[in-house]
């Protein structure tokens, strides 16, 4: 452990200037004019792993963004690890929000920000830059491969064909992804469980085209009020999500199990004072810590129509916008709740307007286990690393290819997160600890130490 501290010491500030670098690079797959800059990312990823001794380190050409592939295979009898990442970032809008420039990292309080930070080029280059410390000091215990993607932010569209058609290469014994977060930096914890994802988009058209809101106001549907309304209608008045059937699949804690998820350590006044609000909403029966890990959700997360431009503009919009994300629980499937919420929406639309529903992506929830060899592995070393055993919490987020790799490759996940709750992901001002950044890399390599040790 000290010589990996050492080691981590003495390169830091090269770490960092390298993680900048990379942070500099507006890989935003969501959105086409960022095109060069992800292909220059996959390029820069490549190359640093080449720099630290990976082989067979390729720019995987897929019908969308590219995936890097990367690979040290020192023993074929040895354990094999595959490392998950992805390089493409969410969009920085709005940029005015942003104290500092999102494409030019800035250290403020200890803190990293910038597009990316903590999700995920942080957390997935602590692994390059681990297996660098390992191979340079003769301590990989595993074989490695990486595979680090361009589309997570879009739903991972591409990397679905890509693990079909490479099952051969990708052959291991657990994957490891750094795509999550810890409940602090003083009490470490493993998420073993996240949410699936249902994204929709829905339209709702009135007349045809713009009217003046003063000639036809009160005579015509506004499709802005109608739309406002119908999103309304989905959440009862315990904030239960009033689609029939929603519920059906829900598969519920047992009163011990919801008992052990509430023993986590967690402020009620620090959450609330941290996001600026006077009280806590939800489900009504839940905790907070249930509602964002053990229950569906239904969120929106944009709405627009009409005119939203300085000044006024009394206008009638012909149509209005949502986009809508629906987290999922075991066992629901993320093509079924797609399926119900539009026969459900489309069905209460009134007949003086139109409403059309468009999937986007999805993904299914999974649930990790907890007496495995890698996450015990897990276990031991950030115990090691942090002094503090950790606990297993459930992810509110989603990551789709999670079911994916079980499902196609057959291996376990490891969820070894070193993010906070608070690292503004998908927000303005998103930051990343230099302290996690660093603990990270010293974390890693232990787990590929007790990993190969306790699969003896």
């Amino acid at each position: 452990m000290q010589n990996i501290k050492e080691y981590v010491e003495a390169n830091k500030q090269r770490f960092l200037d390298e993680l900048f670098d990379l942070l500099r690079l507006p890989s935003v797959s969501a959105d086409p004019k960022f095109k060069g800059d992800v292909q220059k990312t996959a390029e820069f990823v490549a190359q640093k792993l080449r720099d630290a001794g990976a082989d067979n380190v390729e720019v995987c050409a897929t019908a969308g963004n590219p995936i890097v592939y990367g690979e040290k295979i020192i023993d074929p009898s040895l354990p094999t690890v595959l490392t998950y990442g992805h390089y493409d970032v969410q969009p920085a809008d709005p940029y005015e929000l942003w104290d500092t420039p999102p494409f030019e990292p800035t250290i403020r309080d200890g803190k990293i920000y910038a597009r990316g930070s903590a999700d995920d080029k942080g957390q997935f280059y602590m692994h390059v830059k681990a297996f660098e410390y390992m191979m340079q000091n003769n301590a990989l215990a595993c074989n490695i491969k990486f595979m680090i993607e361009g589309e997570e932010e879009v739903g991972s569209v591409n990397l679905g064909t890509f693990v079909k058609e490479n099952t051969e290469r990708l052959k291991a014994d657990v994957i490891v992804i750094s795509d999550t977060s810890m409940i602090s930096m003083a009490q470490p914890s493993l998420e073993t469980g996240l949410r699936g994802l249902s994204y929709v988009e829905v339209e709702v058209t009135g007349p045809n085209r713009d009217l003046h809101s003063g000639v036809y106001g009160g005579a015509v549907a506004n499709p802005a009020t109608i739309l406002a309304k119908l999103i309304a209608s989905l959440h009862d008045e315990n904030n239960h999500i009033a689609i029939p059937g929603f519920y059906d699949d829900v598969v519920e804690l047992t009163a011990e199990e919801r008992k052990a998820l509430n023993e986590a350590p967690f402020d009620i006044e620090e959450y609330k004072s941290d996001l600026g609000i006077q009280n806590i909403w939800g489900e009504k029966g839940y905790t907070t810590l249930e509602r964002t890990g053990i229950r569906p959700t239904l969120e929106v997360n944009g709405i627009w129509g009409g005119y939203i431009g300085e000044g006024a503009k009394t206008v009638l919009p012909s149509k209005a916008n949502a986009k809508i994300s629906m987290r999922l629980v075991p066992n629901q499937n993320s093509e079924r709740i797609t399926e119900l919420f539009k026969k459900h929406f489309e069905g209460i639309a009134p007949d003086y307007v139109k409403v059309e529903v468009k999937p986007h992506h999805g993904g299914e929830p999974v649930v990790t286990p907890t007496d495995s060899v890698a996450y015990k592995a897990a276990e031991k070393a950030l115990h090691e690393t942090f002094g503090v055993k950790p606990i297993p919490t459930r992810g509110g987020g989603s990551i789709p290819i999670v079911a994916l790799f079980e499902d196609v490759l057959g291996l376990k996940t490891v969820l070894l997160g070193f993010g906070l709750d608070s690292d503004n992901l998908h927000s303005p001002n998103e930051k990343y600890g230099i302290e996690n950044y660093l603990m990270g890399i010293s974390t890693i390599p232990l787990f590929h130490k007790y990993y190969a040790e306790l699969s003896k």
